[in-house]
């Protein structure tokens, strides 16, 4: 284990995290969804179709908005290892600065030696493994948008979550909780972003972003078999559990009253000063209203395992366990065997899913006993 001296700060850390990554990424290459993302800046780049075709690396389909791949643009003008290294040498600064970012919100101290162990334990969750091994964009997400929310009331804020809900819709769930909460002008400006994303989309890939817009924006298939074990959300569950993948009213019906009720909950966290309980709770909520929300997706399970230690070492460490030993792989999975689990199977195949409906719900009955 690297040891860190003592004075060292946390930016030092953040620094050292992202030369490691640099290396690590350069040296192993190969990650999968960086190759989709370079893929969508080269289409940009040359103005062909982007859902027209797959990825002619890995086969993987572009599924983010065009937005998306207008930003990936400078990914696919670099060699492919110095993109690998760029890419997780920021995801790993993410992560750091993410658990930075978390202490602050919480008034914990954020020394050096704490920042680098909590960082690399966090490695340890398969959310962030995954996303790290994947080359997915989940770790820059989170960290976005946690320095955006920190404080709604300044100048700017929202104005990061439209950009990101630009790359992944599921954040706009985020404005809602910030209407309910009182911070409309944040609401405002999330969406003042988010519909210029959609205006630079159409103008650097006007048919590609048609497309998109109008066809594939509710077809979960278009991004994996929703069965899979790894879909931690209420559509892969119902899906799992009918043998087919679910009717979109009734996805609609039992995924919308659940996030609504999650964001709700939020609002009232953040109306009651415990902001980063509400920005991971809109987090569960964006989860679960989201038709894929993949493992790698949980990557918020980090600062939520910060804020529950610091009311309960129990609850803590039950949920970074939960996370650690991947129960939602335990029954057979992949290849369509999550149709033929038994009852008892869908606990664990449904774990993370479950787990968060479990802590927002001891939350709920926390808060209506603290009125």
């Amino acid at each position: 284990m690297v040891r860190v001296p003592r004075g060292v700060g946390p930016a030092t850390v953040l620094l050292a995290a992202a030369g490691l990554g640099a290396l690590v990424g350069a040296a192993v290459g190969g990650f999968p969804d960086l190759h989709v993302y370079r893929y969508g800046g080269d289409v940009v780049l040359h103005q062909e179709r982007l859902y027209a075709q797959d990825d002619p690396v890995t086969g993987y389909p572009f599924t983010y908005p065009p937005f998306a791949a207008v930003l990936m643009v400078p990914l696919a003008l670099v060699p492919g290892w110095l993109a690998a290294a760029l890419w997780t040498a920021a995801s790993a600064a993410a992560l750091v600065a993410a658990v930075v970012v978390s202490l602050r919100m919480l008034d914990l101290p954020a020394p050096g030696r704490l920042v680098a162990a909590l960082g690399a334990g966090a490695l340890a969750l398969e959310p962030v493994w995954q996303s790290l091994s994947f080359g997915q964009v989940n770790l820059l997400v989170m960290v976005a948008l946690l320095v955006d929310l920190r404080d709604p009331e300044r100048r700017w804020s929202g104005a990061m979550v439209g950009l990101v809900a630009g790359v992944k819709l599921t954040p706009l769930v985020l404005v809602v909780l910030l209407v309910l909460a009182g911070h409309r002008p944040a609401a405002g400006r999330a969406m003042l972003a988010f519909a210029g994303t959609v205006v630079l989309g159409f103008v650097a890939l006007p048919g590609s972003a048609s497309a998109y817009w109008t066809d594939g924006l509710l077809d979960a298939r278009r991004v994996g078999p929703p069965a899979l074990a790894h879909n931690q959300s209420v559509y892969g569950a119902l899906t799992r559990a009918l043998g087919e993948p679910a009717p979109g009213w009734l996805w609609v019906a039992v995924a919308g009253p659940v996030a609504l009720a999650v964001v709700g909950l939020a609002a009232v966290c953040s109306r009651r000063g415990r902001r980063l309980l509400a920005i991971c709770l809109g987090a569960v909520a964006m989860l679960v209203a989201s038709p894929v929300s993949w493992s790698h997706h949980w990557v918020w399970v980090v600062p939520l395992t910060l804020v529950l230690w610091q009311r309960s070492r129990l609850a803590g460490v039950t949920w970074a366990t939960l996370f650690a030993v991947r129960p939602i792989v335990w029954p057979p999975w992949a290849h369509g065997r999550e149709y033929d689990w038994r009852w008892f199977e869908h606990l664990p195949g449904n774990a993370y899913l479950l787990g968060a409906l479990v802590l927002a719900g001891a939350v709920a009955l926390r808060t209506a006993r603290r009125p």
